[in-house]
């Protein structure tokens, strides 16, 4: 990488320090390690450090693109890597359908991040870090999160609809034990 790891540190820490438990560097740290996993699956030709810078960027890239874009620029990057690393950054966003083979990485790695169990876990720490009700949450969880998770690369298809099927089951028995 053209960059060490402490110089991007440096520059990205900030931004995370004041997120929630779950969107915080330890929300990087699993998804770099799912990154890994899902690289470790497959045979795909990718720019590793392209792949890492955005994932860096992915928990600020709607809010500070052009501090990013700064930052990649004082660092020798041009002007058509600085547009590959921010649009990987921005095709792993929940809502995007990546195109680039880095994006579907990072996509899926972010919706993978922890396993299973994590999203459940995730979507209800989440929601009590951020005042609601477990009602609240769960209405939440109905709305944007069952069948909303979606993966793109065959190794993490078949992940994401086992993923998938746990959280339905976990809210329908929860639902149906509260109400």
């Amino acid at each position: 990488m053209k960059i060490q790891e402490k110089v991007i540190l440096d520059f990205v820490k900030p931004y995370y320090e004041n997120k929630d438990i779950m969107h915080n560097m330890w929300h990087i740290e699993l998804v770099k390690k799912k990154i890994d996993e899902i690289i470790s699956m497959s045979n795909y030709d990718i720019n590793y450090e392209y792949l890492i810078l955005a994932m860096y960027f992915h928990g600020f890239i709607y809010s500070d693109e052009e501090k990013i874009r700064d930052w990649l620029s004082e660092r020798g990057y041009n002007n058509s890597e600085i547009d590959r690393i921010v649009n990987i950054a921005w095709e792993s966003q929940r809502s995007e359908i990546p195109k680039s083979i880095e994006g579907k990485i990072l996509h899926d790695a972010h919706i993978l991040e922890g396993g299973r169990n994590y999203l459940v876990v995730k979507t209800l720490i989440t929601g009590s870090v951020r005042g609601q009700t477990l009602m609240q949450t769960l209405e939440y969880m109905k709305q944007n999160v069952l069948n909303k998770n979606k993966c793109y690369l065959k190794e993490t298809i078949p992940l994401c609809e086992e993923m998938n099927k746990y959280t339905n089951e976990f809210y329908g028995e929860l639902i149906k034990d509260i109400s």
